[in-house]
Parts: C-alpha cells; structure tokens; sequence
C-alpha cells in the first residue's frame, strides 16, 4: 500500500529542486529521502524521477504523478487547517464597512452578540455610503443593499431589503393618515430620487403589488436627507427599515400603510476570497445571518 507520506516527500524534492534540499527541509537525512522515494516507485510501478550526479528531473510519468497528487495534498493541508481553525477561538480585529443608518438596529446587535460570544475579538466598523474597494481599505467584509456591481468580491445573499412608508406625527395630524395607496397621490412624498414630481412607487401589499404615482416638494438623492425631510414634517417618505427605525422608535416618525413595503433589492455580505476565510469572519457572517433571520421570524426586520 502506498504511503501517502511518501508522496508528499516526493513533492517536496519536486518543489525544492533537489533531495538534498528537500531532507533539510522536511528535516530529515537525504538517505531517507532517497529510500522513500524509491520505495514509491516500487509500489507504483514507474521510475518518477531521473538522477545524475548533477541534475534532477521528473520523467513524464513522475510529472504527471506530481500533477494530480500535488493538488491532492493541497486539499490535505486546506482540510487540515480548517479543521485546525474550527477548533480554536476567532481572536482578531474584524473590520466591517456598512452604509450610513444601516448599523442603527441589527448590525449594532449583531456586532454586541458577536463581542460578547468571542472574547478575543474586536470589530471596527466603518459606516459610508460609498461602495470601497475592500482590499485597498483593509476591509475584511461588507454589507451591501440594492444591486450589486460585476466584481470579483465573494457574494453571499442574506435576503431582500424593504422600505417602509412612514411620516411625522406632526405631518399625518396636519394632514391626514392614508388608509390605501390610492391615498398617497393626495400627500405630500418625499421623494428619494432626482425630482420631486412624476415619480412612481410600486408598493407590496396583501392584494400583490400596486403602483401608485406621487409627488411633493422635497427629493434627495441621499437616504438620510429624505429621512431628515420626513422627519421635518414635510411628507410621507419610504424609508430602509435601518434608516427609519431609531426616529420610529423614539416617536418622531410613524409608519402608514403598515401592510405595504417596497422591495429595494439584495442584502448581501461581501468579502474578498472565500478560500481561505477566516474564522473569525466566518463566525461573524454566520452569526449576523443567523440573527436577521430570527429578527424576520419575529417581525422586527423586514428582510426575507
């Protein structure tokens, strides 16, 4: 039977150039060397390697033996650290990049869980409404919403984000409640977007998806200027539910519509190589997902 040490010395002495070399490398003597690997041609039947006094090389049966075992043994070391990985504790800094106002409800709980379950780590988080480039950045993982640009980063799909409809107590007692979407065409929006007028929204809702058109005096371009306008009382805006949650909950906004929500695309997690991930991202990106789905099921987060 062969010994799959000796296959891994036979791709040391390829990697090395040399028996020699490979000895000192693996710490043992050359003599050793020599006897195992002449001891795996015996078992496989075929001369891997041509000697001289001078010169070392591979015949075509040994280059394509190293070929396909070199890959194998790869996979061997690949597997071995993950294994050793999985069993040690994440310790490290992670550093995460998110959008502004996304990190006010699930992303702050998500990174407490996280300090609190891996004592030896810390998290730096970097909030901005700019798309980085992670790898110039330092940046180990992204959270990102909408769509996502053609790119080499590693995807992972959390779910779909929503926005809700939601305006000022001050707004909504000046100007009435809507009881169906119809009712919007009549109110004040604001608008995020290029222009203040002519704009459509295609809201869900418990009869499927219906198209409403609105206007108003207000549109941004930023997420949280539409946000400030709302709160402002200057009309009745959709909002991400990370952007709108702390003014909804500390009272100065109020959903309407509460049946209703706009898809505004993915939420994913990105990163720059799953192939040799971290354990403490890895960790991390399981932990967040694990925790925006138990905030989906209890009806917190409106992310499927």
């Amino acid at each position: 039977m062969i010994d799959l040490n000796d296959i891994a010395i036979f791709a040391r002495v390829i990697e090395t150039g040399s028996f020699t070399a490979a000895a000192r490398l693996l710490g043992m003597p050359k003599t050793t060397v020599s006897r195992r690997i002449a001891a795996l041609e015996r078992e496989l039947g075929v001369r891997l390697l041509q000697r001289t006094t001078r010169s070392l090389n591979m015949t075509d049966a040994g280059r394509l033996y190293y070929e396909e075992s070199s890959q194998a043994l790869r996979r061997i070391e690949d597997a071995n650290l993950r294994l050793a990985e999985a069993r040690a504790e994440p310790a490290g800094t992670i550093r995460i990049s998110a959008p502004v106002g996304f990190s006010s409800h699930f992303l702050q709980e998500a990174i407490f869980d996280f300090l609190a379950t891996y004592a030896k780590a810390s998290v730096e988080l970097r909030l901005t409404d700019e798309r980085l480039n992670l790898i110039d950045n330092g940046i180990d993982l992204a959270f990102r919403t909408g769509q996502l640009e053609d790119s080499t980063l590693i995807a992972r799909r959390l779910g779909t984000t929503y926005r809700l409809l939601c305006a000022s107590p001050a707004y909504l007692a000046r100007s009435g409640i809507p009881a169906t979407p119809a009712d919007l065409a009549a109110h004040d929006c604001v608008i995020a977007g290029p222009s203040a007028s002519h704009v459509q929204w295609l809201l869900e809702g418990p009869h499927g998806q219906e198209a409403v058109s609105v206007s108003g005096r207000f549109a941004a371009n930023e997420m949280q200027a539409v946000k400030e306008a709302a709160v402002a009382g200057y009309g009745i805006a959709q909002l991400p539910y990370g952007v709108a949650f702390g003014c909804i909950a500390d009272g100065r906004l109020q959903r309407v519509l509460d049946g209703y929500r706009t898809a505004s695309g993915g939420l994913h997690v990105v990163y720059p190589s799953s192939k040799h991930l971290s354990p403490l991202v890895r960790a991390f990106i399981e932990l967040a997902e694990k925790r925006l789905h138990q905030a989906d099921a209890q009806n917190i987060l409106p992310v499927s």
